[in-house]
């Protein structure tokens, strides 16, 4: 077989996004065709989703709820059952507007007499004064009187999450939109967990998503398939469409990649993962897989594999990594969408702050600046990974012209671009490339909060299509962040966003609590630092994260460092990522944590951005020790 004839076909396992397709399957689509291999692609995480939530799929849901005796029934599945039609009459009107199919239903799902409700949609029905100027309208805060799209899109995700906690409840416990049985795979040290789940009867899910592997198959017929596995919550359904094309075509070669592969399985020694899957490769796919084509082709050994395991004749799990350069950054190719269903994706509405849906709303062309971090210092960070340690760039020009093919191709110009920091001198490059051709398309990206963004920057970025940008501010301490070597500080975080706010670009910062050494004291400075950031408006929204020690990370592998003492790893064969470490401050960061993710919830809506932060704490915390005008006095000063 010849390279040329070799039919490969990647996928999407559930779950990763609704809103828009994950872009790996994309990138490597469009680099094989660029070499002239027949690629295909398909995302059976849409599929998923959407053969479950029809007509067709919530009857099949009642069939298996009619099997459970009603004293074993939640209050959700009972609802759904007493509902049943109202839901089986609403669901594909209500898909197909979320799909932007049919906008004119929009009325009445707006009208809160059409769509059953149930536990999700509680949090509408606080008391409103009837006397405030919107009548007692909850909602109308958020889409005023005429927002009815927009208002009858959160009301339709309130429904569809209302039918996950049904699937949850009555069919499968481990069931998600995004983090689907993601206990299974993260930092698991055994394959246990999932062997025990894989070798499990088929509930509902499973069947539904084998009917659907094995027409994929039939459709495509491919020599090779790959499983692009980006996060923990994909890893179990990627083996459940492995499972089923093993016991339906043996001969068909399965590859496993992404994220979680790069991230969690770099000491893999588990051979059963090789009953699902012939070969895990590892970092950018497209020089493994070119090994690995010339080596089914008969070209090439497998000695010669690059950056692959495979399990030996014997039974052992072997890695080969010939020495052999990447394919560089500028020379990957365009990424193409050409097989996805690009008009049967959700624009869901969960979070009625206007940047924080942006990750939910809206299918977004999902494009890469450059590759890897140009900083590459910050201590919680893997920098030791090649997505983060290899820093390559391509010139304006083609990532224009990567620009221009893709709106060619989708014929939609909204681009989310997925760096880990997006560099300021690159930024710059494309914004005036894309002022010099005229090319008008919208765009937001993550990017560090440097200096290097000075309002003239900021107003370039906006005039070429920026409407929004994410970055991480992390732990709002000078202190904190000089030992993150996060290369800035709370005053400069400050003067930077403030500069896109009055480019007009909304700003969301990634928070961070729990780090090494951070006390009590420290947090709730970091929440007043925080509070003023957003009554500022430097910032619109924001998500505080638990920190997470990583063993590929500078804490990770020099804890010394930073004060803290890591826990022992029980012995590995399968995942390693996330490591226990002994912090002496002894802060228990859980009950904290909850006290921040409220007051920042609240801070997203404009809430209680003039109260002391210590209200947003269970017990007693001290007063912050910040200056109440901190952030005013910084944007005052020159920087």
């Amino acid at each position: 077989m010849s390279p040329s004839s070799l039919r490969v076909l990647s996928l999407i396992p559930p779950m990763t996004q609704l809103n828009t397709p994950y872009p790996s399957t994309a990138y490597l689509t469009g680099f094989l065709r660029s070499r002239d291999i027949a690629a295909e692609q398909e995302d059976l995480a849409l599929a998923l989703v959407l053969a479950l939530f029809s007509r067709k799929g919530l009857q099949a849901m009642l069939d298996v709820i009619d099997g459970i005796p009603l004293k074993k029934r939640s209050a959700q599945v009972r609802g759904f059952v007493d509902n049943i039609d109202r839901y089986l009459a609403t669901i594909e009107p209500t898909i197909a507007f979320l799909q932007g199919r049919d906008s004119t239903v929009a009325h009445r799902i707006a009208s809160r007499n059409f769509l059953p409700e149930g536990a999700r949609f509680a949090s509408l029905d606080v008391y409103v004064d009837p006397d405030d100027p919107y009548g007692g309208d909850p909602l109308a805060w958020a889409f005023g009187s005429l927002g009815v799209h927009d208002r009858a899109r959160h009301l339709g995700t309130l429904y569809l999450n209302d039918l996950a906690d049904v699937v949850r409840d009555a069919i499968d416990p481990r069931f998600e939109f995004v983090r689907y049985a993601e206990s299974l795979a993260l930092s698991q040290p055994t394959f246990d967990p999932l062997a025990r789940a894989l070798a499990a009867p088929l509930n509902l899910v499973d069947r539904t998503l084998h009917d659907l592997t094995l027409a994929a198959i039939e459709r495509h017929r491919p020599d090779m398939v790959l499983l692009s596995v980006p996060f923990p919550g994909a890893m179990y359904a990627a083996l459940r469409i492995a499972q089923s094309i093993k016991a339906h075509d043996p001969r068909i070669v399965i590859v496993l990649g992404g994220g979680f592969a790069n991230t969690e399985l770099r000491e893999l020694r588990e051979p059963r993962l090789f009953d699902f899957v012939d070969h895990v490769t590892l970092d950018d796919g497209e020089r493994p897989l070119l090994a690995l084509i010339d080596h089914l082709a008969g070209k090439r050994s497998a000695e010669r594999l690059v950056r692959t395991y495979l399990r030996t004749p014997e039974g052992v799990v072997r890695y080969v990594n010939w020495p052999e350069p990447d394919v560089p950054f500028a020379e990957v190719g365009t990424p193409t969408w050409d097989g996805l269903p690009l008009d049967r994706y959700l624009s869901l509405l969960d979070m009625l702050n206007p940047m924080h849906r942006l990750w939910s709303d809206g299918r977004w062309n999902k494009l890469t600046i450059a590759h890897g971090c140009y900083w590459k210092k910050c201590s919680f960070c893997d920098v030791t990974l090649d997505y983060i340690s290899r820093y390559e760039t391509a010139s304006a020009e083609i990532l224009v012209d990567r620009i221009e093919a893709i709106i060619a191709e989708t014929g939609q110009t909204g681009f989310h671009f997925v760096d880990e920091a997006a560099p300021p001198k690159m930024l710059k490059a494309l914004a005036e490339e894309l002022l010099r051709r005229n090319v008008a398309i919208s765009w937001w990206g993550n990017i560090r909060f440097e200096k290097s963004f000075s309002p003239e920057l900021c107003q370039l970025l906006a005039d070429s299509g920026c409407i929004a940008v994410s970055g991480g501010l992390e732990v709002a301490s000078d202190r904190l962040l000089k030992l993150m070597k996060k290369g800035v500080s709370v005053d400069q975080v400050a003067r930077v966003t403030h500069a896109f706010t009055e480019a007009g670009i909304l700003v969301h910062a990634y928070l961070m609590y729990g780090f090494p050494t951070q006390t009590v004291h420290d947090t709730v400075d970091a929440l007043e630092y925080v509070r003023q950031l957003f009554d500022a408006n430097c910032i619109q929204s924001g998500f505080f994260h638990r920190f997470a020690c990583t063993v590929h990370s500078p804490v990770g592998q020099n804890p010394e460092e930073y004060g803290v003492t890591l826990e022992a790893l029980p012995p590995v064969t399968f995942a390693k990522n996330d490591v226990g470490f002994i912090d002496p401050t002894g802060v228990d960061h859980d009950a904290l944590g909850a006290a921040l993710n409220k007051a920042l919830y609240n801070y997203m809506h404009g809430i209680g951005l003039d109260e002391d932060v210590r209200r947003w704490f269970h017990g007693k915390v001290p007063r912050s020790r910040v200056s109440p005008h901190f952030i005013e006095r910084a944007l005052s000063a020159r920087p």
